[in-house]
């Protein structure tokens, strides 16, 4: 296992992401013989990888690997991430940093979404992380202004661990200004990336970031997003990989939310507003469902048809013989006095001498309730 550690951090420092040829070569002869192979092959003495292949120093890679503190992780660990085998072109290796190993990812949910969130927006990730990771689950994202550090917040918030994933080597953080934060989510989680450090990030290794964070967890769920957004392809790659997707609604005005609006209505992603919604669709089987949400039952909500039309004929203020109550309600007066007596008997009604009216309560004396 040693070499083939070395072999495939090797590896990582001569091709970008997402190298299918390189891919292929190492699941058919182990990553030792493939470099082995290519080393002594034509594309190495290319214009594209000579440079890469005659600056690669294994002795000093390690050296630097163990000053950063940070550890290669390659399939077969036991903190491997198994999720990752199931993309069509898995990392040859990852790096980490922290105290958690990168396994704990399992049953984790993904929370991405804009750079340039709003208020709501952010605080709506916040509450997600928070809440996610009170119930023990870890919270993935990619450490970005916006979305993913409220997540990534959130999550710290509540105790749990957060994976950081990132589109550039580990030597510097990125974006700068969260130094702080990562240094945090080390503390307390664990910060990826499947480049070596030195590398830094350019578009095309933030789509291959993105796909990480999809394999990684068991779901992903789009805050913010504009129609353009990144976390648009993080969502892709989840359905892909048959991960669940959901979003956050937002303002039907806001750009911002157009792009998760986009994704409930042609997408199939499922729309969701808390953490618990997103455990009853993305949690363990039984234990993490909720109910369907209603609205709080009071005495009104149980009344039959003929209660409530005369609970709706009954003034609040002033209030109603027998006579007038049979004209709104057309009732006999038999049936009348009967359900009278059942809304009395609820605390609804009191009776006045030969008069009725409805008793206050705070909900109708602010929205009124019935006649006047």
């Amino acid at each position: 296992m040693s070499d083939e550690r070395w072999a495939r951090l090797a590896w990582s420092h001569i091709v970008e992401p997402e190298d299918e040829k390189v891919a292929r070569s190492i699941a058919t002869h182990g990553a030792v013989d493939a470099l082995e192979r290519f080393v002594s092959g034509p594309e190495a003495r290319g214009d594209a990888h000579a440079a890469r292949v005659g600056a690669m120093d294994i002795d000093r890679a390690r050296h630097v690997l163990d000053r950063l503190r940070v550890r290669v992780v390659v399939p077969g660990d036991e903190e491997w991430p198994t999720g990752l085998d199931q993309l069509g072109v898995p990392p040859v290796c990852l790096y980490a940093r922290g105290e958690c190993e990168v396994s704990v990812a399992e049953g984790s949910v993904a929370i991405v979404g804009s750079r340039a969130a709003t208020a709501y927006g952010l605080s709506v990730a916040a509450d997600l992380g928070e809440g996610l990771a009170h119930r023990g689950v870890t919270v993935v994202s990619g450490a970005a202004f916006g979305i993913d550090a409220a997540a990534h917040r959130g999550a710290l918030a509540g105790g749990g661990p957060t994976i950081a994933v990132l589109a550039r080597g580990l030597d510097r953080a990125y974006p700068q200004a969260h130094e702080g934060l990562l240094r945090e989510v080390s503390a307390h989680g664990v910060v990826v990336s499947e480049l070596p450090p030195g590398w830094a990030p350019h578009r095309h290794r933030f789509l291959a970031r993105n796909r990480l964070i999809a394999a990684l967890t068991v779901g992903t769920v789009v805050v913010e997003a504009g129609l353009r957004s990144g976390s648009l392809n993080t969502a892709k790659v989840a359905r892909e990989l048959v991960r669940h997707v959901a979003a956050v609604p937002g303002p039907v005005t806001s750009v911002q939310s157009a792009g998760c609006h986009q994704l409930v209505r042609e997408r199939g992603a499922t729309l969701v507003t808390d953490a618990a919604e997103v455990l009853d669709l993305m949690g363990r089987l039984g234990l993490d469902a909720v109910g369907v949400a209603r609205a709080p039952e009071t005495p009104e909500s149980e009344l039959d048809p003929v209660a409530l039309a005369v609970f709706s004929a009954v003034p609040v203020r002033a209030g109603a013989d027998l006579a007038r109550l049979q004209a709104h309600t057309a009732l006999d007066a038999r049936t009348l006095l009967a359900a009278l007596g059942r809304l009395g008997l609820l605390g609804l009604v009191s009776r006045d001498g030969d008069r009725w009216r409805k008793v206050p309560s705070p909900r109708r004396e602010a929205g009124g309730g019935g006649a006047r």
